[in-house]
Parts: C-alpha cells; structure tokens; sequence
C-alpha cells in the first residue's frame, strides 16, 4: 500500500476485486497515487494486469475510485477520459492501421503530443508499419504503437504494462527516456505494472511501489 501523498492524481479506498471462486486479489485496497513514476510490482501471475484493469475502470471493482477530481461510480465517462490504458492482449486493433489504432486511442485527448507522436514513432522504428494494418505488425512492434501513443498522451493518468516486453534494446532505450520525460511533467502519473523492480533503470526515480499480493 502507498504511503499518502499530498494532492494525489488517483485516490483508492477499499477497493476489492475477485475472481469467482478464487481468493482475492483486492480487499480494503486503500493507496494514493501522486505525480511521477509509481511501480506496481509482483511476480508473473499475481493479478498486475488485473489490477490496471480495474484502475483503468474496465474491470469493475467494489470501492471508490477518484481520479483527477471524477468519481468512477458517479462519472464513469469523465474517470475514463483522464486515463490512458491499452491491454496488450488485445485484438480490438486488428483491422485497423497503425496510425488509425493512434487515433482511436487518442480520441478526446485534449493533450494529446503529436510532435511528440511522431519522435517516438522515429525512436521505436515504426515509420515503415505506421498504415500497415495491426494485425500484419509483430508483437513487439503492436506494443510500440501503444507505448507512442501512451507516452504521447496528455491524460493525467498513464497505465503500462510490462512496457519492455517484446522490445528491441534501441526501443527500451527510446522508452525509458520518454517516461523520465513524462514523469516531470507536473500533474501526470505513471503506473507500471512490472515483474522487475526497475533497479536497472537508474534514470527513473519512484515515488512509490505496490508490491503483490496486496496486503491491508
């Protein structure tokens, strides 16, 4: 559980989920999230992307959610405007170019960076894919497309989920760098779920870390 911080951009209180007839994953989960880099961290299989999930207010959950000043249970539709999650299992895309998947993703993003869009389509190497259809592109580079996109947007609330799985190094490397950058940004906070506690990404400094299984 997160230590409160002052003015924080997501508020958890109480929040449960379970899967039927499985122990669960949250009960009473209280945590506030503040500006920067927070790390939800555990080991393959302990409900991270179930987690983000139910952040993202796909997953629904017991508790209350607050999110940039909107309520989950009272404002879905402005809590899920404040937050970026794409689920990297996803096939919803399939059908679409990369560039229209952006736009989808986008859509009422106010803040959306497309200078920014477009060094990070040059940085993961995605010139060449960026109007090929998403189904034709290969895992790594499907997910470069969401990373862009995330890294681009201008909502308060950025969801990542094993951001460095199926990359190439050139890719990690245009990764981290953009998060260090994000992560300055006042009044934007980045969740990332991971099995690694990041201590090989000296650059990135958190400002806090929920560790699975959950504990009140």
């Amino acid at each position: 559980m997160n230590p409160p911080t002052p003015h924080p951009i997501l508020q958890l209180d109480d929040v449960g989920f379970a899967y039927p007839g499985q122990p669960a994953l949250a009960s009473g989960w209280c945590a506030s999230v503040g500006e920067g880099v927070t790390l939800l961290y555990g080991d393959t299989g302990t409900g991270k992307s179930t987690l983000l999930r139910v952040i993202a207010g796909t997953q629904p959950a017991s508790g209350r959610l607050t999110l940039a000043g909107a309520r989950l249970d009272a404002e879905p539709e402005a809590y899920k405007r404040h937050v970026f999650f794409c689920d990297p299992a996803t096939d919803a895309f399939d059908q679409v170019t990369a560039r229209a998947c952006t736009a989808a993703l986008g859509e009422g993003d106010a803040g959306f960076d497309a200078p920014l869009w477009q060094t990070l389509v040059e940085g993961f190497s995605l010139l060449p894919h960026i109007d090929k259809p998403m189904y034709m592109l290969s895992t790594g580079s499907k997910r470069k497309v969401w990373l862009a996109a995330a890294l681009a947007s201008g909502r308060p609330l950025v969801l990542l989920d094993e951001p460095e799985g199926a990359l190439d190094a050139r890719s990690i490397g245009c990764l981290w760098k953009a998060i260090e950058s994000l992560a300055a940004r006042p009044g934007h906070a980045i969740v990332i779920a991971s099995s690694a506690r990041l201590e090989h990404v000296p650059q990135i400094q958190l400002v806090g870390c929920i560790e699975l299984p959950l504990r009140r």
